[in-house]
This record gives C-alpha cells, sequence and structure tokens, in this order.
C-alpha cells in the first residue's frame, strides 16, 4: 500500500532568507505566500508552501515533507516508524497549512515529515511573476550513507517502492501513490546530506528563459538542458544563493501498474560506456554535479 503519494515540501535553513527569497521568485517564478521573523514559504501554484524557508544561522536541509492523502494514512505511517528502526519527533504538523503529520529522524541522520496534503487554493497557480514559472515540486534527491537502509525505511513507513537504482547503488529512485518514477532520488554518500530539490517545467522553451535569467544575474546552469534516462523527464540544474541545488524537471514517466512491475537496475557503470544508459541525450553529468554535497542540520 503506497501511504505516501507525493512529494509535500521541503524545509531547508538559510542564513539570508531575503537573498533565496529573490532567486527563487525572479529565476524561478515561485510566489510569496508567507512571511515572518522565523520562516518564508514560497510556492509555483495555489498550494499555501512548497519551499519552505527557516531564518536560521547555516545553510542546510531541515526536512523533506512527504505527502500522505489522509490523517488516516498519516497516523498509518507514525506506527510503523518505530518499527523500522527510526525515531519519532514530533506528532504534531509542522505548518499550519496542513491538517496532520508526524516528523522523525533515520539513523542515516535526515528528517522526514508526513502529512496530509499542503491546503490549496484550486484557481490560485497563477500570478505575476518575472521569473519562468515552475508547475510544481515534484521530486527530490536526497544523499544517505546507507541507501539501502534508507530505502527499507521508506519501504515500511511510507510504502514507497523501488522503480530503479545502479547495481552498486551509488544512484536509486523511488515512487509513491503518484506513480511518478520517482518522488525521491536516493545517492550515495559520506553524510546525511540534500543533493537536489526539483521543480517541473511544462514546457522545453523555459529552459531557454531559465538560462537567459540566469545570465541576467551573472550566474549559469550547472549541468543541462538534457534528458536522463531514469524517469525519461528533461532537466537543467543550478544552484541558488544558499548553496542549494535547483533541478528544473520535464514530466516523469509513470508506472501505470506497480503490481507487474520489476523495477530496472543499471549494471552497466564504467564511463563513458554508461553515459547512454544514463542520458538519452544531453552532455554526461559533470564532476561538480557528481560530487555536489549539501548538508542536513544536525539532529538534536
Amino acid at each position: 500500500m503506497h501511504i505516501v503519494h507525493a512529494v509535500g515540501h521541503m524545509k531547508v535553513n538559510v542564513t539570508d532568507p531575503q537573498a533565496v527569497i529573490r532567486d527563487s521568485t525572479e529565476i524561478l517564478g515561485l510566489q510569496v505566500t508567507h512571511k515572518d521573523g522565523r520562516q518564508s514559504w514560497l510556492s509555483s501554484n495555489g498550494r499555501a508552501a512548497e519551499l519552505v524557508l527557516v531564518h536560521a544561522g547555516e545553510n542546510s536541509a531541515h526536512t523533506i515533507g512527504l505527502e500522505a492523502l489522509t490523517p488516516d494514512l498519516v497516523e498509518e505511517a507514525a506506527s510503523r516508524i518505530e518499527g523500522a528502526g527510526c525515531r519519532i519527533l514530533s506528532r504534531e504538523p509542522s505548518l499550519d497549512c496542513i491538517a496532520a503529520g508526524v516528523t522523525f529522524a533515520t539513523p542515516e541522520g535526515l528528517r522526514f515529515e508526513i502529512h496530509t496534503p499542503i491546503r490549496n487554493t484550486t484557481y490560485g497557480r497563477r500570478y505575476p511573476t518575472t521569473g519562468v514559472g515552475a508547475n510544481r515540486i515534484d521530486h527530490i534527491n536526497l544523499i544517505t550513507p546507507n541507501p539501502a537502509a534508507t530505502r527499507a525505511q521508506l519501504d515500511a513507513i511510507g510504502g514507497m517502492k523501488l522503480s530503479e537504482r545502479m547495481v552498486n547503488d551509488a544512484l536509486s529512485w523511488m515512487y509513491g501513490g503518484n506513480r511518478q518514477h520517482h518522488i525521491l532520488g536516493l545517492v550515495k554518500g559520506a553524510a546525511a546530506g540534500l543533493h537536489h530539490v526539483s521543480f517541473e517545467f511544462l514546457e522545453f522553451n523555459q529552459y531557454l528563459r531559465l538560462g537567459d535569467i540566469l545570465d541576467q544575474f551573472d550566474r549559469q546552469l550547472m549541468w543541462g538542458p538534457g534528458r536522463h534516462r531514469p524517469g525519461d523527464n528533461t532537466y537543467a540544474y543550478y544552484t541558488d544563493a544558499s548553496g542549494m541545488m535547483i533541478e528544473c524537471s520535464g514530466v516523469m514517466a509513470h508506472i501505470a501498474d506497480d503490481t507487474d512491475f520489476t523495477p530496472n537496475v543499471i549494471t552497466n557503470l564504467d564511463r563513458p560506456g554508461n553515459v547512454r544508459d544514463m542520458n538519452v541525450w544531453g552532455t554526461p553529468a559533470p564532476a561538480e554535479w557528481r560530487e555536489y554535497f549539501h548538508p542536513f542540520a544536525k539532529l538534536g
């Protein structure tokens, strides 16, 4: 049973919220939906929050929000946390725009909140912006020192399933109830971290606009555009003012029938021979992307 349906939100600590807000609104095209002395919320549509900036003394990942469709499913997830070897941090929703939530930490140092859908204004997705205008937050890639353990925890607690992986677990991908090829990617690394946060683009010409806007800010793309083989989505990446990597992703492949679905295992690992196993087209991933690391905040 899929308890987790989709990505809910990404919460990050930032030292200069105004600089990140400027990037998020004037480059990516999000809107500010709430701001106080502690937090700023941004969204690409009618949802009350997709990117939550915690005004803090460091730049780091805070919590990955995963959406379940009902309070009963949140409660079911909560009942599974300790049995999966994880620790409950809070049984209260972290934002007042969600009705129910449970936050937990993994032994690897990752923090997740499984929560009910964020309050949404159905026809609130169009608003004035000078940025590109992303459609929605669609997936997050985390970094974990033990991908197999993290996958087992996400399966046991949230009913998330493996869609694809490299045979050495350097990269793996997991899907939820919306059947998108992945809503979480797992990168093997030395410590818990965040690799990137992705917002969906609906049209390819948005990449042209993204590159030109970045140029106006004297910035440039880290990688892309291209099309990934895992997920079959188009992509381009850049980093924001806090150092966090942002992906702009095209629509992904979907897993229509997971009863008969067999996760793909990528066995060809040697570059450059495996480039086509990872990319349909576009340049191979640069070292800057492959080695990128944004830390997770230390758990108390």
